[in-house]
């Protein structure tokens, strides 16, 4: 999505922010990987945390997945709405994620309409996906062919994991304390999708480059939000539910 707007607006940088809504339980190293692609962009970059939530310890262990989401995600995420008065939200949730697919392509449609000068300028900020066409395999393409930076999550590596809820969770700091029938195994493991850590599932992988991982999904027939835990725990998605989206 960066590199996407990058190229529209070159040589200048694109003329809005970004926007981090912080839960606060991020994998580690995806917050020095933010803060020095925005810096390299030339962007402003706007960190949004429920600062209540995060006073009340709301959290995935004490709360469960759907309360943490509601707190630290959705209600985090409209405070910024209420704060910055954006105009659309640009997000780059894919066509092959059926929680979005509809609402995509109306809020599309939205704001094209929007761009004309022709919806009610009450009706609040757009929701725009861009990339409402695109696959997981298509994003992937695009990151080898443009040779884009992702974070270090995205390829295989040797990492604690914890198997939980059939799912492989890296045990990232000491807020996840261990039932007495689990235990820390290393496996080499990569992630296709990345929320929360508590919350993410990691999968077996070899792949260590963008070309590996498109080997890969090409062999792959799970869509990759099975790694997600909030999406296990109700057939829609907590952040669909929610008005996340």
């Amino acid at each position: 999505m960066l590199r996407l707007a990058l190229k529209a607006f070159a040589p200048s940088a694109p003329p809005f922010p970004l926007l981090s809504v912080d839960t606060t339980w991020k994998f580690p190293e995806t917050y020095p990987f933010r803060d020095r692609v925005a810096g390299v962009a030339g962007m402003e970059l706007i960190v949004q945390v429920n600062r209540e939530g995060a006073r009340q310890g709301i959290g995935p262990f004490t709360h469960g997945a759907a309360e943490h989401i509601r707190v630290m995600k959705s209600n985090a995420l409209q405070q910024a709405l209420e704060k910055y008065g954006f105009d659309a939200l640009i997000d780059g949730a894919r066509g092959d994620e059926k929680r979005v697919r509809n609402r995509a392509r109306t809020d599309l449609s939205s704001f094209q309409a929007s761009a004309r000068g022709v919806t009610d300028p009450g009706e609040g900020p757009m929701r725009v996906f861009p990339l409402a066409d695109w696959t997981e395999l298509d994003v992937w393409r695009y990151i080898a062919f443009e040779r884009v930076e992702v974070s270090e999550l995205y390829f295989a590596a040797d990492r604690p994991v914890v198997l939980r809820n059939g799912l492989l969770i890296v045990r990232a700091d000491e807020r996840m304390a261990l039932a007495n029938s689990e235990e820390i195994q290393v496996l080499r493991v990569r992630f296709r999708s990345l929320g929360c850590w508590p919350l993410t599932g990691a999968v077996e992988s070899e792949a260590q480059d963008a070309s590996a991982v498109l080997s890969e999904l090409r062999r792959e027939r799970s869509s990759e939000r099975g790694g997600r835990m909030q999406d296990l725990i109700t057939r829609e998605s907590s952040l669909t539910q929610s008005g996340y989206f």
